[in-house]
């Protein structure tokens, strides 16, 4: 016989959605995809971005975990799409080398690289996968330019 479940435990499940839509996760339950679909309608709407589930004594609480691709196309500031109407498109725009650093702030703890470089290295590899440039240049050069000392980053 299986042990009995405690419910203080804290149990931690996350789920990929399409901000603001209540999807197939309101599978888990109605009011827990409301609140998922709540909680990322006002910066991630239209977006696929990945959500944490901290359950407690059957309280689910909701926190975003945005992935660099995420954030990326966030900092691209494209206009809202309805995702049943506009299928496969293309991020073609631009962003600034400023705003890949941000998102390497944001994405540091998660990262893999021993510094910050590392990390905005790894950000500008999702900016070549996402289709944009950074400051009007394909990332894979601004790749080379920060391995070989032209473009500086900061330390922290």
């Amino acid at each position: 016989m299986p042990p009995k479940f405690d419910p203080t435990q804290v149990v931690d499940v996350f789920v990929r959605v399409t901000g603001g839509e209540v999807g197939a996760a309101s599978s888990l339950a109605p009011k827990i995809g409301e609140d998922i679909a709540k909680e990322t309608a006002k910066d991630w709407k239209g977006l696929r971005v990945t959500v944490k589930l901290t359950v407690q004594n059957r309280q689910a609480k909701v926190s975003v975990v945005p992935s660099a691709a995420a954030l990326v196309i966030k900092a691209l500031k494209e206009p809202e799409r309805d995702r049943k109407k506009t299928k496969n498109i293309k991020h073609n725009g631009n962003i600034s080398l400023d705003d890949v650093i941000e998102i390497a702030r944001v994405m540091r703890p998660r990262s893999m690289a021993k510094d910050l470089s590392g990390t905005v290295k790894e950000i500008l590899g999702t900016c070549v996968s996402v289709g944009c440039t950074v400051d009007g240049k394909d990332p894979k050069d601004l790749q080379q330019e920060i391995t070989d000392g032209d473009v500086e980053v900061p330390l922290d």
